[in-house]
């Protein structure tokens, strides 16, 4: 991975006159936490573990059977340093990896997430999205089930606050990614509106429909290519409309109200390299039209626009870190 860029960042912090009266109270009625003492997980909500490795004191392995996908999906959750001492119950980051063959559930612990995390009072699931797998239900797929929707808010999510000591209501989830991690992180929060009180995308696409729809267009092209054997996320030739506008963050910008929203896009892409050049333009136009309406409905946000292409940014996964644990519930 190239060095995080020094050249002069652009951000911005926009505050909502509301605050967050609405979306607190979908989070009151006390936590439902799983049992106080640290224990093997089991099986649960459609998910039967097929391997596992427990032996870390915090990076836990599993893999799982599901029907909801055609082979079996990894995840990797990640503890805090006292998890096994404290008694504590803990909020929970959902972690997710950008698109790409080389792309997987072990992502952010080959960048360091055990280092950025030290001592700090979080649990991290990192989960499996597929290399194209968009963070959706497919509209069609020729290579058996790819339902990463199903799979991720249906059976993870509540399959992890059964097993671990997590504040199971929405003050008490975040959700971030990178790349096409980043536009699920931004979509789920949207989608799954009383599930997560902090959402952040890194280098991730906030706009479905611009320049006549091209991320749209790359989610169906990459996941016909290497996920769905020529089926698509959204249908093609004809996109399955209302499920573009369901997924699509600019046209759900009142389910961000109440919640913390983080940013980042890069500024200066390889000209050389077109593939950076596409994916980190058409990021930064696509933020700056979802910054642009959260900013008109008075919805709070935060924002960087930092020198460099489309690549994850340490410094400010850290920054996301700390600003996630301070508004989320508290261990």
């Amino acid at each position: 991975m190239r060095q995080p860029s020094r050249q002069p960042s652009r951000r911005g912090v926009i505050k909502a006159a509301a605050g967050l009266t609405a979306a607190t109270a979908l989070g009151t009625g006390g936590a439902l936490a799983s049992s106080s003492a640290a224990h093997a997980a089991g099986d649960g909500n459609g998910l039967r573990i097929v391997e596992r490795n427990e032996k870390d004191p915090r990076m836990w392995y599993y893999r799982f059977a599901t029907e909801a996908i055609g082979w079996n999906p990894g995840v990797n959750v990640l503890l805090p340093d006292d998890y096994h001492t404290s008694g504590r119950t803990y909020p929970v980051l959902y972690l997710f990896h950008g698109g790409g063959t080389e792309e997987d559930f072990t992502r952010f612990d080959k960048l360091g997430i055990r280092d950025w995390t030290a001592g700090k009072p979080i649990i991290v699931v990192m989960p499996d999205g597929g290399p194209a797998g968009w963070y959706s239900n497919p509209v069609n797929s020729n290579t058996g089930p790819r339902n990463w929707e199903t799979f991720h808010i249906s059976q993870l999510l509540p399959w992890v606050d059964a097993n671990f000591r997590t504040f199971a209501e929405f003050g008490g989830r975040a959700v971030s990614g990178f790349s096409m991690g980043g536009f699920g992180a931004l979509k789920y929060a949207a989608k799954y509106h009383g599930h997560f009180a902090s959402v952040s995308a890194h280098s991730g696409p906030a706009s479905l429909r611009r320049d006549a729809g091209l991320v749209t267009h790359w989610a169906n092209v990459s996941s016909a290519a290497v996920e769905l054997g020529g089926g698509t996320v959204y249908g093609a030739p004809l996109w399955n409309e209302k499920r573009v506008s369901a997924d699509n963050p600019v046209e759900r910008i009142e389910s961000y109200r109440g919640k913390r929203v983080f940013l980042v896009a890069g500024t200066s892409p390889d000209p050389v390299n077109w593939f950076d050049t596409v994916n980190e333009t058409q990021v930064l136009a696509g933020q700056r039209e979802f910054r642009s309406l959260l900013g008109k409905a008075d919805i709070g946000h935060e924002w960087h626009e930092v020198g460099g292409g489309h690549k994850v940014r340490p410094e400010l996964v850290r920054k996301d870190l700390e600003g996630m644990i301070a508004h989320l519930r508290k261990a």
